[in-house]
């Protein structure tokens, strides 16, 4: 038999890592005006710093370390999952609450140790964007992923 953690984190991961790019793209495109290729080569600013913003390479890179991230967390996840079986037996509460921790994580440890060039405060409207986001697109779908890649024979 197979171990069920290669599934939960592909599944998790991936549908996060799109659930969440989609919302980047209509949040910040449609609503704050950005141009999509500037959410993707922002991400990679995290790595390259300013520079990231000169050329359409960033861009690519900047999707992939999206993707690397959607993957980490959803890894995260299955690991707690198995120190802490109710995160497999209640993913609808634990899975938008691992969604916060997500976004806690990434704002106040990865995002200020990153080169992401500093920016002002934040609105109110971007702040419940990613708080929506990272609850129902990234912990949920990650929690989902998990509990029925564990409940596979």
């Amino acid at each position: 038999m197979t171990s069920p953690a290669p599934v939960g984190i592909l599944w998790g991961g991936l549908t996060a890592g799109v659930l969440d790019g989609l919302d980047a793209l209509v949040f910040f495109s449609l609503v704050m005006g950005a141009a999509p290729g500037r959410i993707f080569q922002f991400i990679a600013s995290g790595l390259l710093g300013p520079g990231a913003f000169e050329g359409r390479g960033s861009v690519f890179l900047g999707v992939i370390c999206h993707f690397i991230v959607a993957f980490g967390a959803a890894t995260a996840y299955y690991l707690l999952s198995r120190m802490m079986p109710s995160l497999l037996a209640h993913p609808l509460l634990c899975g938008p609450l691992f969604g916060i921790a997500v976004y806690v994580f990434m704002h106040f440890v990865v995002i200020p140790l990153s080169l992401v060039p500093k920016r002002g405060a934040a609105t109110w409207v971007g702040f419940l964007n990613q708080l929506f986001a990272h609850t129902v697109l990234v912990g949920l779908p990650i929690a989902l992923a998990a509990r029925r890649a564990a409940r596979k024979p």
